[in-house]
């Protein structure tokens, strides 16, 4: 029976281009696990969008003397186009900006309002007199009160992760004129998460398939205490609050942009499945099992505060796990947006492939660690792996075997030893990448299954069906049968990571249709089957672009 799988993967302001670090942290390892379920055949949703009310939206319409409508619309156009280059396959890819996200957050507020769980509060936020007017989170900076990094911003820390309120930052100044605040009385809406911190703890610790940090943390964070957050603030831009007197208030962002996971799962039913209740099989059945992929900069929002809100509202399903990645530096330094320190999604694409970085960032994913990308790494990685083992495989065997057994598929023989040992090994592989890919553990699962592709060449340089052709045609047609069938199944593992160069792989060995309809499953490679005459998969870099593309970043 197939499973229900919900993908939740986390919304991105859509404030500035996507990075690697973006992708590596998030919608990477969604893609490869969502490829992965469907294959199996399982019911598989996977969601996102991109946050139109962020604060960093507002500050740049300012800086650009335009509106957060247009910055937002643009960049999340530029998100659609990255989205397809780098074949990331979502089921609905979506904005905060829609009318349904609005309805589905003011019915949880609501319901939560309804339960007791949300209350109104006089507060002090902070104002700028000289701006004239109140300030939201992230136009103070100061000095965090907890590890001291004198760059903190109003709702967290980026240096130690710990979520912060403006009045909380010592020697605080506004962004926009670097002026002291003034800490002014104003009226919010308060969500009351300190009503769920034992029934979290409770909950977090009987997660024993979560990876370790996400864990720990969590449990570390719930052990310190909940304290109750504003879910309102002072800014016209955003979600409105269904309450008189709050005309000129929004939901605050960090509230309200989590529940888009349910507001897209009830916009996909709508309006792509055609069945407004669909959006039930992923977060009301039990049998569902939802997964959210974010960076380690957003374990809390989804470990603590969107439980906190699906158990407020009720009857709603928990995470089943949240496999949040480390941070992926860049040529051994932190990623920053303000100094240009990145790599940019866009940037990529307009001179590369997608699959070599698939490749490289899953091989290389910051799954229990932080990890570093380098250009130097990048192109060995390219030409040593992808190019030398894999690509040579595919290429030689297809295109020996196109040339010498006019176009087809050859007889296939009693294997012999060698060739049992590596039908069985590939088999074996295919169990072992499955089970390294349902938990999450996606770098263990493309080693091995490139450990496959290194053995298939060992076999080949062993059975030298080129030479043997000579001496033994049959015998020759037997060696090259295995290593065919051993790449049919190398095509379908590898899927999930390189989407792109599978399919071709899928298509040169004479299968129709989507590589999808493969299944995950050992497929036959009938003798005769016509085979298509096949080109290199991947593209041998030259080392100059090393240099050449490390100058890039920063400048």
């Amino acid at each position: 029976m197939s499973e229900r799988i919900f993908i939740g993967v986390a919304w991105p302001y859509a404030n500035g281009y996507l990075h690697l670090g973006h992708v590596a942290g998030a919608y990477l390892p969604a893609d490869i696990f969502a490829r992965y379920h469907r294959l199996k055949g399982n019911n598989v949703l996977m969601v996102s969008g991109s946050d139109l009310h962020g604060t960093p939206i507002t500050i740049r319409a300012e800086q650009e003397n335009t509106t957060p409508q247009a910055v937002a619309e643009k960049d999340h156009q530029a998100f659609l186009r990255a989205w397809e280059g780098l074949g990331i396959s979502w089921d609905l890819y979506t904005t905060t900006g829609t009318a349904n996200h609005a309805a589905v957050t003011q019915d949880i507020f609501r319901r939560l309002k309804e339960n007791g769980y949300i209350y109104k509060a006089t507060t002090q936020q902070p104002y700028c007199p000289r701006c004239a007017r109140f300030l939201p989170d992230r136009y103070v900076e100061g000095t965090c009160p907890h590890c001291g990094d004198k760059g903190a911003r109003g709702d967290e820390c980026e240096q130690c992760g710990k979520p912060l309120n403006a009045i909380e930052l010592k020697d605080p100044r506004c962004r926009t004129c670097r002026s002291a605040p003034q800490f002014r009385d104003t009226e919010h809406f308060f969500f009351k998460l300190s009503a769920f911190g034992d029934r979290l703890l409770e909950w977090v610790k009987k997660q024993e398939h979560w990876r370790a940090n996400v864990r720990n943390f969590t449990i570390g964070f719930l052990e310190e205490g909940l304290k109750d957050r504003a879910i309102t603030r002072d800014i016209e831009w955003g979600v409105k609050v269904p309450e008189p007197g709050f005309e000129n208030k929004r939901f605050y962002v960090w509230f309200e942009n989590i529940i888009g996971y349910l507001s897209a799962a009830k916009q996909w039913a709508k309006e792509v499945a055609k069945d407004e209740n669909r959006w039930q099989d992923f977060f009301v059945d039990p049998r569902a099992k939802t997964y959210y992929f974010i960076g380690k900069d957003n374990i809390v929002f989804h470990t603590i505060n969107w439980p906190a809100e699906l158990m407020g509202y009720g009857g709603l399903n928990l995470p089943y796990d949240v496999p949040a990645n480390e941070f992926l530096t860049i040529e051994s330094r932190k990623g920053s947006k303000s100094h240009n320190w990145a790599v940019w999604v866009p940037d990529y694409l307009s001179r590369y492939e997608p699959d070599p970085l698939r490749y490289m960032l899953s091989i290389n994913m910051p799954e229990s660690s932080d990890t570093d990308f380098s250009w130097r790494e990048f192109v060995r990685r390219n030409n040593d792996e992808l190019v030398a083992t894999y690509g040579n495989l595919v290429h030689r065997v297809l295109s020996f075997t196109y040339r010498n057994f006019d176009g087809k598929v050859p007889e296939a023989r009693d294997p012999g030893e060698s060739s049992r040992k590596l039908l069985k090994t590939a088999e074996e592989t295919m169990e072992t990448v499955g089970g390294h890919l349902e938990r999450c553990h996606f770098k263990d699962a493309i080693k091995d299954a490139m450990a496959l592709a290194h053995a298939a060449n060992r076999y080949l340089d062993e059975r030298v069906p080129w030479k043997k052709i000579r001496e033994d045609r049959a015998e020759a047609a037997g060696s090259l049968h295995t290593a065919l069938s051993v790449i049919a199944q190398l095509k379908n593992i590898l899927y999930p990571f390189l989407p792109f160069s599978s399919q071709k792989v899928h298509e040169y060995l004479g299968y129709t249709g989507r590589i999808e309809s493969s299944g995950w499953k050992w497929q036959e490679l009938p003798a005769g089957q016509r085979l298509m005459e096949p080109k290199p998969l991947f593209r041998k870099l030259d080392e100059r672009i090393i240099e050449e593309e490390t100058a890039r970043i920063g400048a």
